[in-house]
């Protein structure tokens, strides 16, 4: 493999997540958080809370609100409206399940 220097390895991953963010918000905006969630461990509001994480890490002072926001392009309760769908009493039951194993709040 070729060697990457730490700027442009900065600048794949940042390509990435761009990457990952279109698909998830314009590509598949009919996946639902609660499915990513119960799939996976992570949805669309953790990486925008990852996001917002990396910001005040750096003095950059950043609400919840405002890092979904920046990933959502929109505020949150607009994509939510648009795109959300009502989840079964099973599917809460085993969000509920993998919050906690997830992200133990």
């Amino acid at each position: 493999m070729t060697q990457i220097d730490d700027q442009t390895r900065l600048e794949l991953e940042a390509a990435a997540f761009r990457r990952l963010q279109k698909h998830l918000m314009k590509d598949r905006p009919d996946v639902q958080n609660i499915d990513m969630m119960n799939l996976a461990g992570f949805c669309r509001n953790c990486l925008s809370r990852w996001y917002q994480e990396a910001a005040n890490e750096r003095g950059i002072e950043m609400t919840k609100d405002e890092g979904r926001e920046v990933f959502y392009g929109m505020p949150y309760d607009d994509w939510k409206a648009r795109s959300q769908t009502e989840a079964s009493p099973e599917k809460q039951a085993a969000f509920e399940k993998a919050f906690k194993e997830n992200i133990g709040e």
